[in-house]
């Protein structure tokens, strides 16, 4: 059974970011050490040169031929000043006579030449040296003056020639060991300095990565809270972070108080979606029972022929409210589920006068007043809901108030605005109960209303038990979808006032108000 590798966890950002940080400066500092070392060589080398340029210029200057050098250097060892009579030190110029077949010749008059002095002439002459195969000439060909590296005995040596006058050939060498001594410990230095200097960079990159990066872990805390249910948290600014951060966090808990807030209507809807279906239920099982109730002592024989007849007028009364009722939900769950209207030049004084003559045909004997402008006021609309909308606030009033208080019904155009206001004097409501009146199904007793009156609510006509508890709650939705505003001022007996504005930037009022008593 072949096991299948698990994949490997995923590094840290913080490990990254140091270990890059690491690699970065540790190129930086191998890169700048090799110059520097390179620069220290070839500078300490420059230094030798001189010394063997200023040795050979020396040395031609006193013309002087191996016999005259040799006869220095027995006068130089008697009083120890000539150099390369005495044991050379490393910074001291070392003089070896060439034979001409490039063999070392003692600098003595007597004498053989030392150890290693034969060993810089076979090493400057020797075929396989950097400065190449000695010829027939010897080392005349490299009579140059150009210093060059050999290496004898473990030990670099810099060396060049000079030509004498009686045709004799001296090589002039010095030791290259102090250079490279000077360059081994400056490339220690550096890789000390260099190595304790990663280690502080390692320490201080993964301090101030960690501290930089502190936002993105409260960020995965506050989006591990939220996925556990606690859709309040938000990631706060626990100090200074750079600007892509902290628009980074200004986005985040932009985007967290929009899902909150979606949650809370998704969650509100929810609760008015159980209350509204719980109280569509309610309302038809009332009708429903009592039809229910006559059908079953209709057929038991317990009805005789005048009760009969007060039963189907019960029956048929109870049919037409689950009626009136299915129409109001069916008229929301339109304008819901379609809020865009289809706009058409409506005369609005036209919709209100005719509602206004209804309610003088039910209630002839209610003091009304309309003031509507003469010739029309204009607006782009739907007709439908905008006749429902006149119609519910009228019978809201025919049917929660006594049939002798007075109503005012005033249109008029106001700041690119039709301004309905239809207002009573009636009992009134509380002010608590007045905030929820555009709930569905929300019915309140008004205040000191009249025995015998329904709930404070939009009823339907001819309804005199009260409405539906959907009247007010279509007369918003339906303003609310022609993009209009509607509120009541009320209080327990002030009577009642709901004001609709309708935007209509293009109406106009053609002719003076017209008001009926």
């Amino acid at each position: 059974m072949i096991r299948r590798r698990g994949r490997a966890r995923p590094r840290s950002l913080r490990a990254q970011l140091t270990t890059a940080n690491v690699l970065l400066f540790a190129v930086g500092l191998v890169l700048f050490g090799l110059a520097g070392s390179v620069g220290l060589d070839r500078f300490l080398v420059g230094a030798v040169d001189d010394d063997l340029h200023d040795a050979r210029r020396a040395v031609q200057g006193t013309h002087a031929d191996l016999a005259a050098i040799r006869r220095y250097a027995d006068l130089g060892a008697a009083l120890g000043a000539f150099p390369g009579t005495a044991p050379a030190g490393e910074r001291d110029v070392i003089f070896v006579p060439l034979s001409p077949d490039g063999r070392a010749l003692s600098l003595r008059a007597s004498g053989a030449p030392g150890v290693l002095q034969q060993s810089l002439a076979q090493a400057y002459g020797d075929p396989a040296g950097p400065a190449g195969p000695a010829g027939p000439a010897g080392p005349a060909d490299k009579a140059d003056g150009a210093p060059r590296t050999v290496r004898t005995g473990g030990t670099p040596y810099r060396v060049t020639t000079l030509r004498l006058p009686d045709g004799g050939h001296v090589l002039l060498a010095q030791s290259l060991e102090p250079a490279e001594r000077a360059v081994r410990r400056l490339l220690l230095l550096n890789g000390c300095a260099g190595g304790a200097l990663l280690l502080v960079l390692a320490v201080v990159s993964r301090a101030e990565s960690r501290r930089r990066l502190r936002p993105l872990g409260d960020m995965v805390r506050t989006a591990s809270a939220i996925a556990e249910g606690d859709l309040t948290r938000r990631v706060t600014d626990r100090g200074p972070s750079s600007a892509e951060v902290a628009e980074l966090r200004g986005a985040l808990n932009a985007m967290l108080h929009q899902i909150e807030s979606a949650f809370e209507i998704r969650e509100r809807s929810s609760a008015q979606l159980r209350r509204f279906a719980a109280d569509a239920s309610h309302e038809l099982r009332t009708p429903l029972a009592a039809i229910r109730g006559y059908l079953q002592l209709s057929g038991q024989g317990m009805l005789d022929g005048r009760q009969r007849d007060r039963a189907m007028a019960r029956m048929a009364a109870e049919a037409d409210r689950m009626a009136r009722l299915v129409d109001d939900l069916l008229m929301l769950a339109r304008l819901d589920e379609s809020p865009e209207t289809r706009p058409a030049p409506v005369d609005l004084a036209r919709v209100v006068r005719d509602a206004a003559a209804d309610l003088r045909a039910v209630q002839p004997a209610r003091p009304l007043r309309v003031d509507v402008p003469g010739h029309g006021l204009a607006i782009e609309g739907d007709e439908g809901p905008l006749t429902q909308i006149v119609a519910n606030l009228l019978a809201n009033v025919r049917a929660h108030t006594p049939g002798d208080a007075a109503v005012r019904i005033t249109l008029r155009q106001e700041a690119g605005h039709a301004v309905l206001e239809v207002a009573d004097d009636g009992p009134g409501m509380d002010p608590g109960d007045a905030e929820r009146v555009f709930d569905r199904f929300f019915r309140a007793g008004g205040a000191g209303r009249a025995p015998g009156d329904g709930t404070r609510d939009a009823g339907e006509p001819g309804d005199t038990h009260g409405g539906s508890g959907l009247g007010m709650a279509i007369v918003r939705v339906a303003v609310e979808a022609h993009g209009g505003t509607v509120r009541v001022d009320t209080g327990p007996g002030e009577g009642f006032t709901a004001t609709v504005r309708l935007p209509s930037p293009n109406a106009a009022e053609t002719g003076p108000a017209i008001g009926g008593a």
